[in-house]
């Protein structure tokens, strides 16, 4: 307000216009490094000549160039496994198994030995002459009963191995993790176990036809005893090969059921083969209750037990008494007045009970494979 300025200031009008903004040179290319400060720079703080944030973003940003994939590699990556795949890879799991082809060669050696003892059976070369029709069926009795058992045994151990690893070696959850449905799984493991026992069967019974001309020719010398056999063997031999169809695949849903409740292949095989030696043993337990309480219950009761329908099966469907069975049947008895103790089953009688335990034991693995977490 009047005071004196200090010495050495001046006012410059200049100083009130607005600074023209300094053009900055343009570096050449050129060998990059380290550039100085600014030293006129409107930030002087610190990390003053560097990039602000959304330059220094912008920089660091990678352009990402997005090509459409081919429609077949989308096609195959959104693709489930077909059902007829999984079949093709079960059957090769089976088959490539060391255990598969050690049961094989026993069921093969099983088949054989019956034939074997038949060429040492006293007079069985006047047999052949004298009765043939006899001859030949027993012939296919004994092949096609021991057919029927130790096809069985086979289906039985191959069955709740195959169903059961899945489980103990955690590839269900593998499976499972690439879209595979659980009842697809199962039904999978069941076509390819049915399409195993019709093999199975064919050429067991074709290898049995062969085994019975070598015998035949080998102890007569001829095979002149053919001309012998009827339309009714050839039917009762046909009804048998059915009875060995259904007990095959009675058989599979056994072990199918036990490998789902254990989900372990030891107890998998372990109750499926303890499962008719027991049901047959049973019919002992039975015959020595009935002795006790002389009641007829315990007879009656053992024509509802899985295992002596399917050994009584061939006999009541042929209803033949030249057809032959191996294992006990359901318990039946007559007294001195003739008066008949426990149930006489017919063919459709052991049709019945097969098919109900067909039922349950289907029901009862499409069930738990369906409802029950995978865990392992």
């Amino acid at each position: 307000m009047g005071g004196k300025r200090t010495p050495g200031w001046e006012w410059r009008i200049d100083n009130a216009r607005p600074q023209p903004s300094r053009t900055r040179t343009q570096s050449l290319p050129r060998k990059r490094r380290l550039r100085a400060r600014y030293h006129l720079a409107g930030d002087t703080g610190f990390g003053r000549g560097l990039p602000t944030t959304h330059r220094q973003w912008r920089r660091c940003t990678v352009s990402i160039v997005i090509a459409p994939a081919p429609a077949e590699q989308i096609k195959l990556h959104n693709a489930s496994p077909s059902f007829f795949g999984l079949v093709r890879g079960e059957f090769l799991k089976v088959m490539r198994q060391w255990s598969t082809w050690i049961l094989l060669i026993l069921l093969v050696g099983a088949n054989v030995l019956p034939y074997i003892i038949e060429t040492v059976r006293p007079r069985f070369k006047e047999l052949i002459v004298s009765a043939p029709l006899t001859v030949y069926y027993d012939q296919m009795s004994i092949g096609l009963s021991v057919l029927r058992v130790f096809t069985g045994f086979f289906l039985l151990i191959v069955t709740a191995r195959m169903v059961s690893q899945e489980y103990q070696l955690g590839t269900i959850r593998v499976l499972l993790s690439r879209g595979v449905g659980r009842l697809q799984l199962l039904f999978a493991k069941l076509t390819t176990m049915a399409i195993i026992a019709i093999i199975l069967l064919i050429v067991g019974i074709l290898f049995n036809l062969l085994l019975t001309i070598l015998l035949i020719a080998g102890v007569a010398g001829n095979l002149n005893s053919f001309s012998s056999l009827t339309s009714q063997f050839w039917s009762d031999s046909g009804v048998y090969v059915l009875s060995i169809l259904l007990n095959m695949g009675v058989s599979i849903l056994l072990a199918t059921t036990a490998a789902v409740i254990g989900r372990a292949s030891v107890f998998g095989i372990s109750a499926a083969l303890a499962f008719f030696p027991l049901d047959n043993f049973g019919t002992v337990i039975m015959l020595l209750a009935n002795r006790v309480t002389g009641s007829d219950f315990w007879l009656s009761i053992t024509a509802y037990f899985l295992g002596p329908n399917l050994n009584q099966m061939p006999i009541a469907l042929t209803n033949n008494l030249k057809v032959l069975s191996i294992g006990f049947g359901p318990l039946y008895a007559t007294d001195p007045a003739n008066v008949g103790h426990g149930i006489l089953v017919d063919g459709t009688h052991t049709l019945v009970v097969a098919a109900v335990y067909a039922a349950i034991f289907a029901a009862a693995a499409i069930w738990l494979t369906w409802k029950r977490d995978v865990k392992e």
